[in-house]
């Protein structure tokens, strides 16, 4: 089993911690880590592009002169694309660009990536983060303690007052247990968590 050091959020190493192989220790699957990637970032994609056809323009109903004798080509509508103000001719229309993976892709995805950060060591386990109020200043605190920067925090449920006190700062995102996902892992340089959601990770993606 991979085996991690614990630190307090005064940053000093209190122990260590054996992390679950079935999930912090298997194959790494690029392929099906870059799936999770693109598939998270297109179903994020509003889709809603529009421009209008000829059909869909108003006016141009009547032809705006006659089929021969003027010594213009032949006009049916000035809406026709060839007119300024006509319709655009392959016009772009809302689509959706979600496509799905299944739920086992999806699993071995962010197995994948959380094994590949502890690997790297940017796995960090704190035994708690507990504070008193929501104080920005407190979690910041905490940061600098550990030598961290770009992070994404993951707390266990209930944890309000470190959530909260986690949202302001730059280049941090505070995730719960049940909302992290492959993008966000990769995006950022560490993932910090606690304990209590290291059992929490274990026993519902286990």
């Amino acid at each position: 089993m991979a085996n991690v050091s614990v630190y307090n959020i005064e940053g000093k190493e209190v122990g260590s911690m054996e992390l679950n192989d079935a999930i912090f220790g298997v194959e790494v699957n690029d392929h099906l880590v870059h799936m999770a990637v693109v598939s998270q970032l297109a179903n994020n994609r509003q889709g809603t592009q529009k421009a209008k056809t000829r059909s869909e323009v108003s006016g141009g109903g009547r032809k705006p002169w006659r089929q021969k004798g003027t010594g213009h080509a032949r006009q049916g509508s000035t809406r026709s694309p060839q007119w300024t103000g006509g319709g655009v001719v392959f016009a772009p229309t809302p689509r959706d660009y979600s496509f799905k993976l299944n739920k086992k892709e999806k699993r071995a995805a962010l197995k994948s990536v959380l094994t590949s950060k502890v690997e790297e060591k940017k796995f960090i386990v704190v035994d708690e983060i507990k504070f008193d109020e929501i104080k920005t200043k407190n979690f910041q605190n905490v940061l600098n303690n550990l030598e961290v920067s770009k992070a994404l925090v993951v707390l266990e449920d209930g944890n309000k007052n470190a959530e909260i006190s986690a949202r302001n700062i730059a280049d941090v995102k505070v995730a719960r247990t049940n909302t992290i996902n492959v993008y966000d892992i990769l995006k950022y340089n560490t993932v910090i968590t606690t304990k209590a959601a290291v059992a929490n990770i274990e026993e519902v993606y286990a």
